[in-house]
């Protein structure tokens, strides 16, 4: 479990790092409206740093005591921040 929200840490705090080059440079723009006057600037990266380390934080409480719905879930969620992460480096490298 632990290299699991590990994983998943790190796929988060990637998403936030790339999401933020390919919006500064203008290869793409953000899609969660939450986060659009964020991007770009300095603050961003430590929103995505933080709500990273609390959702890994929370999931591993979880874990405690729903360890299989907790690894089902955070097995989904990785799928789908790798997904997301390949996704923002096949725009920067393809388009």
């Amino acid at each position: 479990m632990r290299l699991l929200l590990g994983t998943l840490f790190a796929l988060l705090v990637s998403d936030g790092l790339i999401t933020n080059f390919l919006v500064t440079h203008r290869f793409a723009i953000e899609g969660n409206p939450l986060l659009v006057m964020w991007v770009g600037k300095e603050v961003f990266l430590l929103i995505k740093g933080v709500g990273a380390f609390l959702a890994t934080l929370l999931l591993w409480e979880m874990h405690q005591h729903h360890p299989k719905l907790v690894l089902g879930t955070t097995l989904c969620f990785v799928v789908s921040y790798t997904f997301i992460v390949y996704w923002s480096l096949y725009v920067f490298f393809i388009f």
